[in-house]
Parts: structure tokens; sequence; C-alpha cells
């Protein structure tokens, strides 16, 4: 119960007085499962066969936010925090998520582990952030039809509207190598799906005074939500889940089988 409050977006203690269990229990077990989670997608998501994926990186913070670092905190712990994603837009998967700062050297690491686990050519779609080029470079080479999107937004509101998402006024679509599909490129899926992790990842909710104080306790929340997302919460337009899609598992799983499979590989 503990597990399913945290998956519907509530906080660690508002599942604390629905369950009764103390949050420290919750969090240590938010961590167990959530790395054997991890494990568990590690293992499961190798040999992909997936052609259209996007990438996009959404943004938290663990401590305090970055314009609150003072010298004597670790600016690798606290502070801004990024969230990167691959999404396959046919099947809904996400091979590949990496949480820490937005660096070159994480955009790296994030796409050498995606490349590791496709066995076809893919198109990849990615926003204007530089370090995504040398990124993709590195990890497919000529082996990917590259594209870069850029969205331009009219000035924001400001007043009683400056909550409301500023419109779109332009839209630039631009080929880095390869042989992109020009009508494919694009990150409005990956964007859409980021809207859905900050409405089921309480400490990614903006807006609020939900925050992660360690980053192995936002890494494990956001690995726990991903496999609740790939292999129990059923996709509204697939009417299954990603992984049965993706070929993965032939049928749906129940929130005990998912703890029972994350706590076999913590």
């Amino acid at each position: 119960m503990a597990i399913r409050c945290l998956l519907e977006g509530n906080s660690v203690r508002s599942t604390e007085r629905m369950t009764g269990v103390h949050r420290d229990t919750i969090i240590r077990l938010t961590v167990r499962v959530g790395m054997g989670s991890k494990k568990l997608m590690d293992n499961k998501f190798q040999n992909l066969n997936l052609h259209n994926i996007q990438i996009d990186d959404i943004w938290g913070f663990v401590g305090k936010k970055q314009r609150h670092i003072k010298k004597e905190d670790d600016p690798d712990t606290v502070g801004d925090m990024w969230t990167f994603v691959a999404l396959d837009s046919e099947t809904k998967l996400v091979p590949s998520f990496l949480v820490g700062k937005r660096t070159q050297e994480n955009a790296e690491s994030f796409l050498l582990d995606l490349a590791s686990r496709l066995d076809s050519r893919v198109q990849l779609s990615a926003d204007k952030l530089p370090a995504y080029v040398n990124a993709v470079w590195k990890a497919f080479g000529p082996d990917a039809n590259f594209g870069q999107i850029v969205k331009s937004y009219e000035a924001e509101p400001i007043g009683a509207g400056r909550y409301s998402p500023p419109k779109v006024v332009s839209v630039e679509k631009t080929r880095i190598w390869g042989k992109p599909n020009q009508n494919l490129i694009s990150t409005s899926h990956v964007e859409r799906q980021n809207l859905t992790m900050r409405m089921g990842i309480r400490r990614l909710t903006r807006l609020t005074n939900a925050f992660s104080k360690k980053v192995e306790n936002l890494e494990a929340a956001v690995a726990l939500w991903f496999a609740y997302y790939k292999f129990v919460r059923p996709h509204r337009t697939l009417n299954t889940v990603p992984a049965v899609k993706a070929g993965i598992i032939k049928w749906l799983w129940n929130i005990g089988q998912l703890l029972d499979y994350s706590l076999a590989k913590s």
C-alpha cells in the first residue's frame, strides 16, 4: 500500500498518514525497491528493436535549489538535478534514463547506455542542448539518424496568468547527420512523458515544497516509477503496458509481482 501511494503521486508524509508506516521505513523501502527495479530493468532491456527515440531531460533538485548553494555544500550532491529520459514513440518504452547533473559527462553516459541496449539503427530526436550533439556521436557514431528541434515561445505571461504555459510561436527542425525523417523529428512524446512523471513522482512536482534530500532517494523514486510505468500501469493509447508492446514481457504485471521481482534483485 505504501508503494502504491507513492506511485500515485503522494508524498512520503501523506503516505505515512494514510498507511501508518513511519516515513523512515517508507524511504528505506523506496530505496530498496527502487534500486531493485533499476537492476530488473537493466536485465530486461537488452537487444531492443526500437526505431524512433526521443530524448529529453527533466529538472528537479536535491536538498536545495541551485541558487541557494553555499561554498561549504558539495555541488555534486545538492542543487539542481536532472533526469535524462529516452522514450520510444511507438511503444512508449523508456529503455534508458539517468539521474545526475546536466553535464557533458552525464549526457554521454546516458546515451552510451541507450546505445548498448539497441540492436537496430535508430532515429533520434532531441532539443538543442549542446551536450547532446557530441554525446550522440560518441555513443552512436554514424549509426543513427539524428535531428534536433527548437521551439520558440512567446514571452511568458505575468500577473494572474504567469503559471500558464507560454504558446509556441515557431518550430525549427534540423538534420544533424544521417537521414532522419523530418516528420518524425519531435520531442512531443517525451515532453508529455515528463508531465506524467511530474504527476506521478511527488518530489518532481513543481511549485510545491516536495524535494529529495539525497540523490539516491531521487534515483530510487524515479527507477521505481519507471518500472511501474513500463510493467504495471496500462498506457491508454496502447491498451497495455510499454513492456508488453515492446515484446519484453507477455502480459502486464501487478504491484505484487513488481515488488517480488524488484526485491529479488535488490
